[in-house]
C-alpha cells in the first residue's frame, strides 16, 4: 500500500483529496495536516511515501515544511499541490527538493496515477505547470550568471542531456533525440545529479532553463 498525507489548510480541499485517492485500492490516506508545523509531526508519526503539499499556509508555510522534512532520513516525496499564484514560491520548493508539483485542477484519474509515480521515485510534472515553472524561470540574468558557472563542470554530452532535460523530455525521448540508449541516458542522468548536487531531474530542467539551454548543445 501508498502511504499519502494530505497536507491544505482548506478542510475541503483535504476531503476531495482523500476521497478521489481512496477511491483506489494501493493507496491509503494516512492523515491530513492543516498547516506545515504540523505536515513534520504527521510525518515522523505516519511515515508516508507520499506528501500532497500546500504551499500557502497560516503559521509554518509549505516552503518551510519541505526544507524541514527534507532533512529526514530516506523522506517521503513531497509533491507540491499548487495553483499558481505565486510562480517563485514553486521554484524555490523544487530547489528544497520537492519530488515535483501538480495542479490542484489535476483530473481525479490523472492524480491517483500520479500519486503512484512519485511513490515509485519519479518526478511528478503537470505539462501545463511545468511550462508555467519554466517561463517563470527564464529571463533572470543573475540566476543565469550562477546557472553557467554551476554547469562548468559539466561534459558536452552531459550538457546535450541537460538541454533535454530543460524541454521536459523523457528518457526515451532523450534517448532518440541524441542516438543514444535509454540505459545510457539514464546513467549520464543520474551522474550530472551528483555533480550538481540536485535530488531530481525537475531541478536539473529549472537549471537548464535559468542557464538559457534551448536546445541539444546550443545556449
Amino acid at each position: 500500500m501508498i502511504r499519502v498525507l494530505i497536507v491544505d489548510d482548506e478542510r475541503m480541499v483535504c476531503a476531495q483529496l482523500r476521497t478521489i485517492l481512496s477511491a483506489a485500492d494501493d493507496l491509503v490516506i494516512v492523515g491530513e495536516a492543516y498547516d506545515g508545523a504540523e505536515a513534520v509531526e504527521c510525518v515522523v508519526r505516519h511515515r508516508p511515501h507520499v506528501v500532497l503539499m500546500d504551499l500557502h499556509m497560516p503559521g509554518v508555510d509549505g516552503l518551510a515544511a519541505i526544507e524541514h522534512i527534507a532533512r529526514f532520513p530516506a523522506p517521503p516525496k513531497v509533491v507540491v499541490l499548487t495553483t499558481f499564484d505565486r510562480d517563485g514560491y514553486v521554484l524555490r520548493a523544487m530547489t528544497l527538493g520537492a519530488a515535483g508539483f501538480l495542479l490542484k485542477d489535476t483530473p481525479p484519474e490523472d492524480l491517483i496515477g500520479l500519486v503512484r509515480v512519485a511513490a515509485d521515485g519519479h518526478t511528478v510534472l503537470s505539462p501545463a505547470a511545468t511550462r508555467r515553472l519554466l517561463s517563470a524561470s527564464a529571463g533572470r540574468d543573475a540566476a543565469r550568471e550562477q546557472a553557467m558557472a554551476r554547469i562548468g563542470e559539466l561534459t558536452d554530452r552531459e550538457m546535450e542531456v541537460l538541454a533535454c532535460l530543460g524541454r521536459g523530455l523523457s528518457n526515451a525521448e532523450i534517448a532518440r533525440t541524441l542516438f543514444l540508449s535509454e540505459a545510457t541516458v539514464k546513467s549520464y542522468v543520474s551522474r550530472m545529479l551528483v555533480k550538481l548536487g540536485f535530488s531530481n531531474r525537475t531541478q536539473a530542467g529549472l537549471l537548464a532553463s535559468e542557464a538559457g539551454l534551448t536546445a541539444a548543445g546550443e545556449v
